[in-house]
């Protein structure tokens, strides 16, 4: 519900405040007067196209802001927390800004915002009716979802909506399947020749890293004999070894701590030196011993090296030679496999169009139900509505699936009764709402034939047949009342505030029929000041609400008798 619009150098307004309220809020004023202004600043706010011509003359840019109450408004909440706009769970501030230069910007909560989700966030607040391409019962696409809302279908729409998903993924993996194996039949001997390359060669974890330690050695298998043959000599052996030579420094520490103690702490290093020595010397022995010239061994590591780097310089890395070797083995087999695949998905989307059928039947059993009382209400509501020979009718058809060469060529369809049809996320139904105002007249569609007035009165009608159902909280007419007399006028009223029970109804009219039934008056007056022209926006309060029906009634000359018929209309009962 829109709690309040406020408007700043937008247009011919320079500043307006309004307060809106709940039921039925009417907007009159004289021809010319901006009465469609406010209804522009408020579609603006609500994600409409900006442009420069907003702007009002002189000024650097327009503002407007509008405060909503999103009270039993769950998809709006929904949609703030999915884009993470933090604030008052209850309420909603959008306001935009068009520069002069014809540049916009947009905020919810004071957060910028693009002007898209702004939009999206507008189509779950407003339904606006009037002479506008805007209007929802022009769009094709929205009349079953309006046959929904009036049956409340929203349970077995979700329903079919399951089934129909799981379908469409069954679909989508037998054709990325049915893909791959045309890309892999082609790559097949390639796969194999790559595989077979790798198998052949059998390269194993850290095997490079290994082998080259190993070769690291036995290239210098000659100097390592020397080395540790000298080394021996050096710690055991010779005549003047170290182990000897540490010997004799043990006996002189011995005979030094006999007489003086302080050399103890270091007979027993002396000791340990010994043993360290003497274990290098053996181990310098032992290694030496095991040394082995190995020309033929030398020779297969260089090889085995040389076919190792060329694998890894064709794969970049050896984690890649593993991952690749895995995945030919696995698309090879899948290559070997793909007829039982194949079958299998192809039974699975068999048994799943029977299902999906199954939920697309009940849907559309009760969306005929469910059109016979639309049909009816709608004809009987325009009666009164001065259009007494209408019929309208709610066309619902499905689309058959013809097969070619055993395919349905992609189209994700239901199977009932074996007879197969297209499948749609909403059910296999095409809904269009199609409409004669004359005796003796077929009905065409609605988006064709019928004129502003008559589609306003047709979606007056759909309202009050969706008004307990429809999860829009407002909703916008502009003058609804043309080209209607004055006792169709007050019908159109009457049906408006009965709506006005369930919904925000914001209307402009020139009716003083509908104008008498207000919750909320509104007037707009235009006057000159300083050569430049001006607005005036402000709620009457009761004995102005009169007069002012009375001036619709009889003109600027108000009489007793056009007050007396202004009240007479005020006191007229919605029933």
């Amino acid at each position: 519900m829109l709690k309040q619009l406020s408007i700043r150098n937008f247009a011919l307004i320079e500043s307006v405040d309004v307060t809106f309220g709940a039921g039925l809020n009417i907007i009159t004023g004289e021809t010319g007067a901006g009465k469609s202004i406010m209804v522009d600043a408020l579609m603006l706010v609500l994600g409409e196209r900006a442009s420069a011509d907003a702007v009002r003359h002189g000024e650097s840019k327009a503002i407007v802001e509008g405060v909503f109450s999103l009270q039993g408004n769950a998809g709006v909440a929904k949609l703030l927390k999915a884009h993470e706009y933090d604030g008052d769970d209850d309420e909603l501030i959008i306001r935009r800004e068009v520069a002069a230069k014809g540049t916009s910007r947009c905020f919810l909560n004071d957060s910028p915002a693009p002007v898209h989700l702004v939009k999206e966030i507008g189509d779950l607040l407003v339904d606006f009716h009037g002479q506008h391409e805007h209007q929802s019962i022009l769009k094709t696409d929205s009349h079953i979802h309006m046959l929904d809302n009036v049956g409340g279908l929203d349970g077995i729409v979700e329903e079919f909506l399951k089934s129909y998903h799981e379908l469409h993924d069954l679909q989508k993996s037998l054709k990325d399947l049915l893909k791959r194996e045309s890309s892999l039949r082609e790559q097949q001997d390639l796969r194999r020749f790559q595989l077979s390359e790798i198998e052949e060669i059998d390269p194993q974890p850290d095997e490079e890293s290994t082998l080259e330690a190993e070769l690291a050695i036995i290239e210098n298998s000659e100097h390592l004999h020397d080395a540790t043959l000298q080394l021996h000599e050096l710690l055991y052996e010779n005549e003047n070894s170290v182990r000897d030579q540490l010997v004799k420094a043990r006996n002189l520490i011995e005979e030094l701590a006999a007489i003086d103690k302080t050399f103890c702490d270091y007979l027993d290093e002396a000791r340990g030196a010994i043993v360290t020595v003497e274990e290098i010397a053996k181990f310098a022995q032992n290694y030496n011993s095991r040394i082995e010239f190995q020309p033929q061994r030398i020779e297969f590591i260089r090889e085995r090296l040389r076919l190792l780097q060329r694998l890894r310089k064709k794969y970049g890395s050896f984690e890649a030679i593993f991952e690749n070797r895995a995945q030919f083995e696995e698309e090879l087999q899948l290559a070997d496999n793909f007829e039982k695949e194949i079958e299998r998905l192809k039974k699975e989307i068999g048994e799943q169009e029977k299902v999906v059928g199954k939920h697309a039947q009940r849907l559309s059993l009760k969306r005929a139900d469910v059109a016979k009382k639309v049909e009816k209400g709608i004809v009987a509501t325009l009666a009164t509505l001065g259009i007494p020979h209408a019929t309208f009718k709610v066309m619902i058809a499905q689309e058959p699936v013809i097969f070619k060469n055993g395919s349905g060529d992609g189209v994700v369809k239901a199977e009932i009764d074996g007879k197969f049809f297209a499948a749609y996320p909403n059910g296999i139904d095409k809904v269009e709402f199609y409409i004669s105002t004359n005796s003796g007249e077929e009905p065409k569609p609605i988006v064709r034939v019928a004129s502003g007035g008559e589609i306003s009165r047709v979606m007056l009608a759909m309202k009050s047949i969706l008004a307990k159902s429809d999860r829009l909280p407002m909703l916008v007419f502009d003058e609804i009342d043309t080209g209607i007399s004055g006792r169709i006028s007050q019908k159109v009223g009457i049906a408006m505030k009965n709506l006005a029970d369930f919904h925000q109804i914001i209307t402009i009219t020139h009716s003083p029929q509908i104008a008498a039934l207000a919750d909320i008056h509104i007037s707009v007056v235009k006057h000159e000041s300083k050569g430049k022209a001006h607005i005036n926006v402000r709620p009457l309060q009761m004995n102005e609400r009169m007069r002012e029906v009375a001036k619709l009634l009889s003109g600027e000359d108000i009489s007793e008798a056009a007050l007396k018929s202004a009240e007479e209309l005020m006191n007229v009962k919605a029933v």
